[in-house]
């Protein structure tokens, strides 16, 4: 009898212990309805402390934690750069800190000092006009996991459904509530000095390599446009030649040109940042679908134009026949 007992009791604490720990998580956010909306700005200008972090999202807690016990009471935020589904965890960048100031309200001069004696660096943000924002409760720990797994799937699937172009994701962590906020304008005042600067290296190693694979083509361009002379018998042969290869190469400038833009609209950046855009035209014979048109429309008049050419020529060589 006194086993049933004990069983019973233990049985008891686990259902209370599951209830707790469901309850727990309720309480957290589990169930929390996760909306997102574009429209103003929860946050106006802000000035903050952070410190820049390249490497694995999940490895900022320290930063956190580092920044709060400097000033507990000072609100939190983060802003992350990458999107750690593409980009690789090592690679993935983003600052974590605290917002110093909010508004017209000037930082105090002790709180920088403070700041900057741990490392952490001072930089402002403006208000954003445009946003795409969701909220969701921060009222334990567990809450910024639960946020971490439901609000940005939620911001991704709205953003790209809209086709919007908006970032960085920018968390604040303020009261009992987290901010998610992605600014739709003026996005490069939200980067900081060491993002900019990684953003300026990138892009000139790009234009390196544009520079290098353009010379190369220029080259192989021009050893094929000797072999083609090489072999040719005639002189019109050569006249045609010289007629048609500048259409040809600007066929594949227009080709590279439209994938470079098809490749720079997919990530991203192309999109509308108020409105839903339709990017794959309008069926009214304009974008991409018109150049053919158009190089057949430049190889007539070419044609035209040798036309008018061969007949003085094919005159006067009656005459002088006559």
């Amino acid at each position: 009898m006194a086993e049933w007992v004990l069983l019973g009791l233990i049985g008891a604490l686990v259902v209370l212990l599951l209830l707790t720990l469901f309850g727990f998580a309720i309480y957290s956010g589990l169930f929390s309805d996760v909306v997102v909306s574009a429209g103003s700005s929860p946050i106006r200008n802000i000035t903050l402390a952070y410190k820049f972090n390249v490497g694995p999202y999940g490895e900022c807690g320290k930063l956190f934690t580092e920044s709060c016990s400097i000033s507990p009471k000072l609100c939190s935020i983060g802003v992350y750069y990458d999107n750690p589904h593409v980009v690789p965890p090592e690679k993935c960048r983003c600052i974590v800190g605290c917002i110093l100031s909010e508004g017209e309200e000037k930082p105090s001069e002790e709180l920088i000092q403070l700041f900057q004696k741990f490392g952490f660096k001072i930089f402002s943000f403006p208000a954003p006009s445009h946003v795409v924002m969701a909220t969701f409760p921060f009222t334990t720990p567990l809450s910024i996991q639960l946020a971490a797994s439901r609000v940005h799937p939620a911001l991704h699937d709205y953003i790209k459904e809209r086709k919007l172009c908006a970032h960085p994701r920018l968390e604040i962590y303020k009261g009992d509530h987290i901010y998610f906020v992605c600014p739709l304008a003026r996005q490069g005042d939200f980067y900081v000095p060491e993002m900019k600067e990684m953003e300026r290296k990138s892009r000139a190693v790009e234009v390196d390599d544009a520079q290098t694979d353009t010379t190369g083509a220029d080259t192989l361009s021009e050893t094929s446009s000797i072999s083609l002379e090489a072999t040719t018998d005639s002189r019109e042969t050569s006249v045609a030649t010289s007629i048609l290869s500048p259409f040809a190469a600007g066929r594949g400038r227009d080709e590279t040109d439209n994938h470079s833009e098809h490749s720079y609209s997919e990530s991203g950046a192309s999109g509308s940042s108020f409105e839903e855009l339709d990017l794959e035209g309008n069926g009214d014979g304009s974008g991409s679908a018109g150049l053919p048109s158009d190089l057949g429309y430049a190889e007539e008049q070419q044609t035209t134009k040798a036309k008018w050419a061969k007949e003085p020529i094919a005159l006067e060589k009656a005459r002088g026949e006559e």
